[in-house]
């Protein structure tokens, strides 16, 4: 098996790629039955799709952290990242589509005396 590791935000996603029939199970749960939006399936289907390989590799992930959309891309990085295990001939297609760089953007944390990130107190002239 071929394993890779994708990160996004606070979630972390381990991707183990096996050759079978196309199914794709996400913490032990099938992707068809669990309440994913088929958006976030997408997400984690389109390394597969981009390299023709949607019917011929089993897809086994644990994911943890953040919400969806987060595990999702980070699925899809792993992913990526376990295909080019297979074959480095992988690497410029799946680069080419933007699936293997990392989004290094995070979220700010809380200043002190400010409300939220950057929110400052509501500011009265008189």
């Amino acid at each position: 098996p071929n394993i890779g590791t994708g990160r996004q935000k606070c979630s972390i996603a381990r991707v183990v790629l096996q050759e079978g029939t196309g199914q794709v199970i996400i913490n032990y749960h099938d992707a068809n039955t669990i309440s994913w939006e088929s958006l976030w399936i997408q997400y984690v289907k389109f390394p597969l799709v981009t390299l023709g390989y949607e019917g011929s590799y089993d897809v086994f992930v644990k994911a943890h952290g953040d919400g969806l959309s987060g595990q999702a891309q980070a699925i899809s990085l792993g992913n990526a990242r376990a295909l080019l295990k297979v074959s480095a001939n992988h690497k410029s297609p799946l680069k080419s589509e933007g699936l293997l760089t990392r989004d290094s953007r995070t979220v700010e944390r809380k200043k002190p005396v400010l409300k939220k990130a950057r929110k400052a107190p509501q500011f009265s002239k008189r």
